[in-house]
């Protein structure tokens, strides 16, 4: 039944999408837009003084252009820009994330980059690859890349008899969690001061969990179980991109899940019902002093490190049976809406964002890593004026000898993949469910992705 459901809905969107592409109503344009102005959207607030001095810099170079930018939270983000497609008030040029490509891509909403002049060498390996349709052409000019790193609270660690080198060279295995689960209980403190891997700990009553919890992770695991996955040898589907088949009957994965989330259940990791993506993420259960660590992405470096009272270290994600670490590499990139009003002026604007001259701004502002090497060492500078030393989110991407970087799953109908997990996940999580029943669930995504 989720099947149809979720497929009659996309069916509905494609078509209102096809309708408002062959009618008037898409002729509108974005709203604000001329052919003197570029209209712009992204949903990062903390990026936007950023690109503000982008914006300056390109309408130095380009006299009587103007980029009007508007920014937007993340859930209303996604809302108003399908829905603009819709009504034909979509923007000239948008922020793009490689879990929505595929179906952008799919339902033709996006203007092909090819004459942009994107050279996949100017970037970071694998960033703009990752943004070629299945027709071959391009829809993503890069802007900027992120990774996962452990966050931890240095006095607590500290307190643990543990060390920053100690926690860069932990190593886990789905059998026993190795050294890894070793330091995530010795961090772990229930009620009566007793530690997750001394007699008498109580797990129903902890007052720190060793590791917080980023909830069930849904279909990509980010910065949950994806690294523990990768680490292990397991990928999403069948081919790097574009695949169709997704593998989470692999019985790899399923070893995986099981024993992370069975953290939970031997008391040392936070559980699901602790969880909430708005009001209690991981990064406010690490503020809260709840927990001790926590895995979480590049663009909350400036979130932890901002909190008060705590001093915040970041360690690598740990080394798996594979005798590697691994981390996901998440891109983000610019595209132009297939009915943008000013076309000529979009192109230029995302060429523009592309150029190591915008990354090289957006660098120096130390918010995100931008997609160019330049861009990067720019941010890297901004972190270190800061006194944050990001080598644990910089490292697995510039040295692959001893960690991999693998990218979000992309294939189409990945809302309907995530329409799928995220309650077969929280199931497994919550109510300790058998992660036998992925097969299920597998079976239904692959039935969907070929029929």
């Amino acid at each position: 039944m989720r099947i149809r459901t979720a497929a009659a809905l996309r069916g509905v969107l494609a078509g209102a999408l096809a309708l408002s592409l062959a009618t008037g109503c898409a002729k509108g344009g974005s709203v604000g837009s001329s052919s003197n102005t570029v209209t712009y959207w992204l949903w990062d607030a903390n990026q936007l003084p950023a690109y503000q001095a982008c914006a300056k810099g390109f309408e130095k170079e380009n006299p009587g252009l103007k980029v009007k930018i508007t920014q937007m939270g993340w859930d209303d983000y996604w809302t108003k820009l399908t829905a603009s497609f819709i009504a034909g008030t979509q923007p000239d040029v948008f922020t793009d994330h490689i879990q929505k490509f595929g179906q952008f891509a799919d339902l033709k909403v996006l203007a092909p980059l090819d004459d942009v002049g994107i050279d996949e060498s100017d970037y970071q390996s694998g960033l703009a690859a990752n943004w070629i349709g299945q027709d071959g052409h391009r829809y993503g000019a890069p802007k900027d890349w992120d990774t996962v790193a452990l966050f931890y609270n240095q006095k607590m660690v500290k307190s643990a008899g543990l060390t920053a080198e100690g926690l860069n060279n932990l190593a886990w295995n789905p059998k026993d969690g190795g050294t890894f689960e070793k330091a995530i209980a010795h961090l772990t403190i229930d009620r009566n001061g007793k530690r997750g891997d001394e007699p008498g700990f109580d797990k129903r009553h902890v007052k720190v969990y060793g590791l917080a919890t980023n909830g069930a992770g849904d279909a990509d695991g980010q910065t949950t179980w994806s690294h523990f996955a990768a680490s292990a040898g397991w990928s999403y589907t069948d081919k790097k991109r574009w695949g169709t088949e997704y593998q989470y009957g692999s019985k790899t994965f399923q070893s995986v899940i099981k024993w992370y989330f069975g953290l939970a259940r031997k008391g040392y990791m936070a559980p699901l019902t602790d969880w909430s993506a708005g009001a209690n993420p991981a990064n406010a259960q690490v503020a809260s002093g709840k927990a001790a660590t926590a895995f979480d992405g590049a663009w909350m470096i400036s979130t932890y490190y901002g909190m008060k009272g705590i001093k915040l270290g970041t360690a690598f994600t740990p080394v798996g049976p594979t005798g590697k670490r691994a981390t996901m590499m998440n891109g983000l990139a610019d595209s132009i809406t297939k009915n943008a009003r000013n076309k000529p002026g979009a192109e230029k604007w995302v060429k523009y964002l592309a150029s190591d001259a915008c990354q090289k701004t957006v660098g120096r502002y130390g918010i995100v890593f931008p997609a160019t090497p330049d861009g990067t060492k720019a941010a890297v500078a901004a972190y270190k004026k800061k006194g944050i030393d990001v080598t644990a989110f910089t490292k697995p991407v510039a040295d692959k000898k001893d960690a991999t970087t693998f990218s979000y799953p992309i294939t189409n109908y990945a809302a309907d993949v995530v329409a799928l997990m995220k309650p077969a996940m929280q199931d497994v999580f919550a109510n300790d469910a058998p992660v036998s029943g992925l097969d299920k669930t597998n079976s239904q995504i692959n039935f969907l992705l070929n029929q």
